[in-house]
Parts: C-alpha cells; sequence; structure tokens
C-alpha cells in the first residue's frame, strides 16, 4: 500500500505515463475501493491515481492542525510529480474536486462530478434530515450497525426504492467503506475540518475547467438540487441524468460509467 509521505495519504497509481493523469475521489460513504470496477480498464490506457481521502480506508493519519481534504489533494498529487490532473468526484469527492478547483486552479485539467455532495449541497430537503436524524441517533447509542444501515438505505438504495438483491454487491462493499470510516474517525470529534470561505456553492463560477455532472434520478432531492445548481452556475458545464440510479451510478452501472468517464476523458483531452 503506497502512503504519500508528505501527507499520510493512501493512493493506487497505475497506467501508462506520459499524459495529464486522472484523479478519482471516493464518496463519503466510500474509500478508493469504490473504483474497483472501472480500474483495470482504465489504468490500461490512462495513468490513474485513486486515493483515500483523510479519515477513510487506509489513510489513517490522525491531523495535529486543521486540515482541508483539498489541500491533502494538491499535497498528495505535487508529491507524485503530477503537475495537472483530470478530477473525478463522487459524492462529497465532489466536493473535493470543486474546493481543489477553486483553491489550487492550475492543478485541475477538467471536473467529472458525480452525484455532487459535501460542501457543493446548500438545501436541507426532509429526506437528507432524515438521514441525518437517523445516523446521528445511531451513532449516539453506540449502534454501528444501524449507523452503517442507515447509509446504505439512503446512499445505496435511495428514498425511492428498498434494497434489493440486485445490490447486494454494492451494499456489502458500502457497508465495508462505511463502517472502516467511522472505525478510523472514532476519536476524531476536535478535529477541525477548514470549510471555504465564501463557501464553495457561492463561487462555482469561478470554476473555469470542462465539467461535467451527472446525476442519479432516485438519489436525495437534495443532490439532484446540488447537480442543476453546479450545472447552471459553472460556465460551460454540462448535465445527464440517468434516470434509474441513486447516489452511486459509477457502482450501479460500473461499465456504462466507465464508457462515460472514456468519452468524457478523449473530448477533454482532444483526442
Amino acid at each position: 500500500m503506497p502512503v504519500c509521505p508528505d501527507t499520510g495519504i493512501a493512493y493506487d497509481r497505475a497506467g501508462p505515463t506520459g499524459g495529464t493523469p486522472v484523479l478519482l475521489v471516493h464518496a463519503g460513504v466510500a474509500d478508493r475501493r469504490m473504483w474497483e470496477p472501472q480500474w483495470a480498464e482504465l489504468t490500461r490506457r490512462h495513468d490513474v491515481v485513486r486515493l483515500d481521502l483523510r479519515g477513510f480506508g487506509e489513510s489513517t493519519s490522525r491531523p495535529a492542525a486543521p486540515f482541508a481534504h483539498h489541500d491533502d489533494v494538491a499535497a498528495t498529487l505535487a508529491a507524485l510529480g503530477a503537475e495537472r490532473a483530470h478530477v473525478v468526484g463522487c459524492s462529497f469527492g465532489a466536493g473535493v474536486a470543486v474546493e481543489t478547483a477553486l483553491e489550487h486552479p492550475d492543478l485541475v485539467a477538467s471536473l467529472l462530478l458525480v452525484a455532487p455532495g459535501g460542501s457543493l449541497m446548500t438545501e436541507m430537503s426532509p429526506e437528507l434530515r432524515r438521514f441525518f436524524d437517523a445516523e446521528r441517533e445511531a451513532m449516539d447509542r453506540g449502534d454501528l450497525d444501524a449507523a452503517v444501515q442507515a447509509n446504505l438505505d439512503w446512499w445505496v438504495d435511495g428514498p425511492q426504492r428498498g434494497a434489493d438483491a440486485a445490490r447486494s454487491e454494492v451494499r456489502d462493499l458500502v457497508a465495508t467503506m462505511q463502517r472502516r470510516a467511522f472505525e478510523v474517525t472514532a476519536d476524531w470529534d476536535d478535529v477541525e475540518e477548514v470549510e471555504l470561505d465564501p463557501p464553495t456553492g457561492e463561487r462555482l463560477g469561478e470554476v473555469t475547467v470542462p465539467t461535467l455532472v451527472l446525476e442519479g434520478g432516485l438519489d436525495i432531492p437534495t443532490i439532484g438540487v446540488a447537480a442543476r445548481d453546479v450545472a447552471a452556475q459553472v460556465p460551460g458545464a454540462r448535465h445527464e441524468v440517468w434516470p434509474d440510479t441513486a447516489h452511486l451510478p459509477s457502482l450501479e452501472r460500473p461499465e456504462d460509467f466507465r464508457a462515460l468517464l472514456e468519452e468524457w476523458l478523449a473530448e477533454v483531452s482532444g483526442s
């Protein structure tokens, strides 16, 4: 397992070098393992980096001072010798991707934002409130299983459908990754994460790179609002909706997502 000595961030890198790398930034219910369905094929043709954000997966280094995920991303890419990258972010990772484009604009060549969440969410829908309440109540009583289950119910299945055997592998993987994040950060209550000021959602007009937004039609409504806001406010951004997926399109339709990503990379790299 490679770990960046400058940041303590765990990562994988594979594929032919020489071009602009592709950086994969995972969702808040996941870690870098969420990109496994696309990894082998993508790395046949592209230089690809996937990392665990701090507090997820194998990035277990507890920060001694306030930190920002976008600074971790920038420092890790710099340590890898990557001057610029096509950044793909899912959910919370989409917020980190946009923050990186805002705070380190020379580093980002393009953005593919999947189910934009994290700092890109500006509306508290009733569904999102019910999720937060369910997760918090479970954590308050020390019921990690119930906290994980709340994440599966809302972020894998979504508010419009129940658990389905067809998604059992996705649910199992997300459960493993989410539980890992809970365990890693169990004693991080005093850790401070720096937020942008003004907030990310108020600075979308500053994003100048090609941007594609992918929304799942069965996702929590707050994410749909965020997706439409990003598409409307980032100059020239495109917006695509997959009506049959929820919050994790790359796991529900892995081959279709890889095809979309390959097409996007060809477009933004001019090949």
